[in-house]
């Protein structure tokens, strides 16, 4: 068993990239481009638990701003276990940690955010 605690610099600056993002859609008023770039936040951050729980943290003011019951549900196991699976390093990769996706189901990486975490 691998234990996940720092990330990589290499990894942190794209997650902060999509981070950043995330804040400037929510700001224009963009909730698609918003909910887009805190899953590929997401991706990026499941193998750490500080970042991960970040994202779902995040996720879950989302939720909460746009009333959305089932995502403000979806997220609080999340936030609980999140964190825990990635200091272990048992998380589903590629999984884009919303409410619409069963938490433990592995999905494909989309291409340009494979070869930021192959450097891994």
């Amino acid at each position: 068993m691998r234990l996940h605690w720092n990330m990589p610099h290499a990894v942190r600056s794209h997650y902060l990239a999509e981070l950043e993002a995330s804040k400037h859609a929510r700001t224009t008023g963009e909730l698609q481009h918003e909910w887009h770039h805190l899953q590929r936040a997401h991706i990026l951050a499941q193998r750490w638990p500080l970042e991960h729980n970040a994202v779902h943290w995040r996720m879950l003011k989302y939720g909460l701003r746009i009333k959305d019951t089932h995502e403000i549900i979806g997220q609080l196991p999340r936030l609980v276990f999140g964190g825990v699976k990635s200091f272990v390093g048992t998380v589903p990769i590629g999984n884009t940690g919303g409410a619409d996706v069963p938490a433990l189901r592995a999905m494909p990486l989309p291409a340009d955010l494979a070869l930021i975490l192959r450097s891994t």
